[in-house]
């Protein structure tokens, strides 16, 4: 009788664990797309990405690079101080985007330019993603907002 119940339990634990991992493998494979990771323009700069690899860059626009091209191609550098990276865009940009404002932008790179699907921009006047005062602290140009 023992070794029945201990059969049983042993059956129902390694069940209960290939279910573990079967389900983490397929939470890790919905999530593929869902994970893109932010770098600065140094980071980019110092190890360029494969121009399969969709990440997040951040920065603020560098003044006097914005540039608007043929239909809605938007073009300008963002820069941490330390590296600035050429981006390029195709769309509406938000209504807040401006040259020395702070931009993450979702794309990839090509080993030149930063090919950007979505431009996002600060929402008022203080704010900036904690990513990119994270950088910019990390090149010694942030500056904190007046008023704080």
């Amino acid at each position: 009788m023992k070794s029945l119940k201990k059969k049983r339990r042993i059956q129902v634990i390694a069940i209960a664990a290939m279910a573990l991992v079967l389900s983490t493998v397929l939470i890790g494979y919905a999530m593929r797309d869902g994970i893109n990771f932010f770098r600065s323009p140094s980071q980019v700069m110092a190890e360029p990405p494969g121009p399969d690899e969709v990440f997040r860059i951040g920065g603020l626009v560098e003044a006097g690079s914005l540039s608007r091209g043929a239909g809605e191609e938007v073009t300008f550098l963002v820069t941490d101080g330390g590296a600035s990276v050429p981006v390029a865009f195709v769309g509406v940009l938000p209504d807040l985007f401006g040259e020395d404002q702070g931009m993450v932008g979702l794309g990839s790179y090509d080993g030149e330019t930063f090919r950007a699907t979505e431009i996002l921009a600060r929402h008022d006047e203080s704010y900036m993603p904690k990513e990119v005062v994270d950088a910019l602290k990390e090149q010694g140009v942030y500056q904190e907002p007046v008023g704080e």
